[in-house]
């Protein structure tokens, strides 16, 4: 989040998908370490607009005044009247409203020139019990959209909703951080103890997961990360059938010692009975490209 984005790009975009008690955590850490690095001159963003939906802005000042100059903070107040029953000045309904006082408060916070902010929505669940799934994404891809937005992230309680609404927010983003409690069955246990997998969409369209783990310093409410361990794409254990048909194969030069024929390939074979492989170049000057796979230049 905190590199932003490219000239004519979509700003990065985070999920936070939880369906246990840790979202939240998870959600207030991002917060923290991005105001860290704006804080450090470290992020292409120069200020964050928190839309304050599930806690009072007074929870967000004490949660980051031990570390962020207050002038590059703005928090808009959606916990304290978001139907306007009371003062009027905004309705968490009206979607095209509340885009515009977003964009108020970020161009406060950087001018009108080519400085960007970060958004940070502290839950989508509560627009989403008002307001359409389409109508959410549009604002959030209207978001994303703005050239002088470099970033945005919010939190979703996924459990709370279809799978539907949930992959359609996932697909509006760049990354999505799927948060579990290490153990269903221990929950109340091991409340503090969880973990991440992380799904970062790359430019080329590559997906690449790593799973993370966590836990919550329940003294000073911390939450603290527990190394970094890439996942593969594939499973590298064999199911018990798997296994007895893997033991099934003939590998050349195996010995078999079955009783059977032995049978050992020596790669020499007519070419009737295994086939051929013709390679062909597109063109006698084209220059291998490293990007591709080589395998679709082979014509069986």
């Amino acid at each position: 989040l905190r590199d932003g984005s490219l000239e004519g790009e979509q700003a990065p975009a985070l999920t936070i998908k939880d369906t246990a008690p840790f979202g939240f955590h998870v959600f207030s850490h991002v917060l923290s370490q991005l105001s860290s690095f704006i804080l450090a001159s470290k992020s292409q963003s120069r200020g964050i607009v928190i839309v304050a939906f599930s806690r009072s802005p007074s929870f967000y000042v004490d949660l980051l005044k031990r570390g962020i100059d207050v002038n590059s903070v703005q928090i808009l107040d959606c916990y304290t009247d978001p139907l306007c029953w009371k003062d009027q000045l905004k309705d968490v309904k009206d979607l095209d409203k509340l885009y515009s006082m977003i964009l108020e408060l970020g161009k406060g916070l950087v001018g009108q020139g080519k400085d960007r902010f970060s958004v940070a929505i502290d839950t989508i669940n509560e627009m989403l019990r008002h307001t359409s799934t389409p109508t959410v994404a549009g604002l959030l891809s209207n978001l994303r959209s703005h050239e002088q937005i470099s970033s945005i992230f919010w939190l979703l309680h996924s459990d709370l909703h279809e799978i539907k609404v949930t992959s359609a927010l996932e697909y509006l983003s760049s990354v999505v951080a799927s948060v579990e409690p290490e153990n269903l069955s221990l929950l109340e246990q091991n409340f503090g103890k969880g973990k991440l997998q992380v799904r970062f969409k790359r430019r080329n369209g590559r997906v690449r997961v790593v799973n993370e783990g966590f836990h919550i310093d329940q003294s000073s409410n911390n939450f603290i990360n527990q190394g970094l361990v890439p996942k593969v794409q594939f499973n590298l254990e064999l199911t018990e059938r798997e296994r007895i048909d893997r033991a099934k194969v003939v590998l050349p030069f195996e010995h078999q010692g079955d009783g059977g024929p032995i049978h050992i390939y020596d790669g020499r074979r007519s070419l009737t009975e295994e086939g051929e492989i013709i390679y062909f170049r597109d063109s006698d000057d084209e220059m291998p490209d490293s990007d591709e796979d080589p395998d679709d230049d082979l014509d069986i």
